[in-house]
C-alpha cells in the first residue's frame, strides 16, 4: 500500500510552481510539501494564480 502514484500535472500545478518559486517558496515545497506553507504564503500563490488566470482569458 505505502507508495503515492504521481498524478501529471495539471497546467494550474505548474502555475502554482512557478508562482512558488518567485516567492522563493519552491525549496520548501519541494521538501516538505503544500502542507507545510501557512495560510499567509498558500493565499498569496492563489491570489496571484487568480490574477494571472483572469489576466489570460
Amino acid at each position: 500500500m505505502g507508495s503515492k502514484k504521481e498524478k501529471p500535472m495539471t497546467p494550474e500545478d505548474i502555475l502554482k510552481l512557478e508562482i512558488a518559486e518567485e516567492l522563493g517558496l519552491d525549496e520548501k515545497v519541494k521538501q516538505k510539501g503544500w502542507k507545510s506553507l501557512t495560510s499567509k504564503e498558500s493565499g498569496k500563490i492563489g491570489g496571484i494564480m487568480s490574477a494571472r488566470m483572469k489576466n489570460n482569458n
